[in-house]
């Protein structure tokens, strides 16, 4: 793989939680092969198009790297339920694509979570799109849903020989009623399966978070102590060991005082 950039972010108010300061880690790599990709992936790192980052929070450790044993998972019932409705709907299985469709879903999608969680709008346009979610890359799978002739619902994902990874979702706030995000990793899961990865990342849960704490649900999971470097072994551990995190430490507002 080749290195472009490597830096960390100047603390700014979190995405996630906005009292609290946040810094990421960024590394803008090319040429990345899957199995380099896994080998960051088991380290905490994300990915979107050709950049890579993870969490360097000083004060916080609330984005935790999360993931699912795919051969003890323990899906409960609502969470079968989900899935069985969302099989009404065609499944393709691609490379991830860029167009006009997929980018006003993308926008639909957006203005619900604006309206229902406080959202800033989402300036993101075809170019952005394709630098975000339809980078050319090995690892890239992009999985949707089709009803009929309409796309009602967009998974980007990323397979390394291991692993599979999910990283991103939308949908059609017309289909909320079905539960898609639950369905999709439940969809996600059974791609996992059939692929034979040992595990599927979640991304990052961060429990007082509205539009990550549902990471949680999935039984049972791991959870990553720390960030290891590269040349480190990572260590996860089971939920239930997983030590309680420090108390959360506020951002000061501009006069100085905590949020």
């Amino acid at each position: 793989m080749r290195e472009l950039k490597h830096f960390i972010e100047p603390p700014r108010a979190c995405d996630y939680l906005p009292a609290l300061w946040a810094t990421l880690e960024h590394r803008m790599l090319l040429d990345v092969r899957p199995t380099e990709l896994e080998e960051m992936l088991i380290r905490g790192w994300r990915r979107f198009g050709p950049l890579y980052f993870r969490p360097a929070c000083a004060a916080c450790a609330e984005c935790v790297s999360i993931r699912i044993p795919v051969d003890r998972f323990q899906p409960t019932e609502s969470q079968l339920r989900a899935r069985r409705r969302s099989k009404r709907f065609r499944l393709e299985v691609a490379q991830p694509q860029v167009d006009d469709e997929r980018l006003a879903l993308y926008h639909k999608w957006h203005a619900m979570r604006r309206d229902t969680r406080g959202w800033k709008d989402s300036e993101l346009d075809l170019e952005g799109y394709f630098y975000q979610l339809a980078f050319p890359h090995p690892s890239a799978r992009e999985l949707t849903l089709w009803d009929g002739d309409a796309l009602v619902a967009v998974s980007l994902c990323d397979v390394t020989p291991n692993c599979w990874s999910a990283i991103y979702f939308f949908y059609d706030p017309d289909i909320a009623r079905l539960s898609p995000g639950v369905a999709n990793v439940m969809l996600c899961m059974e791609q996992a399966r059939a692929h034979g990865a040992s595990h599927m990342y979640l991304g990052y849960r961060v429990t007082e978070c509205a539009s990550l704490k549902y990471k949680s649900s999935y039984h049972p999971h791991e959870l990553l102590l720390g960030r290891p470097g590269l040349n480190d072994a990572p260590m996860w551990l089971p939920e239930e060991a997983y030590p309680q995190p420090a108390p959360l430490v506020a951002a000061p507002d501009d006069e100085g005082e905590p949020r």
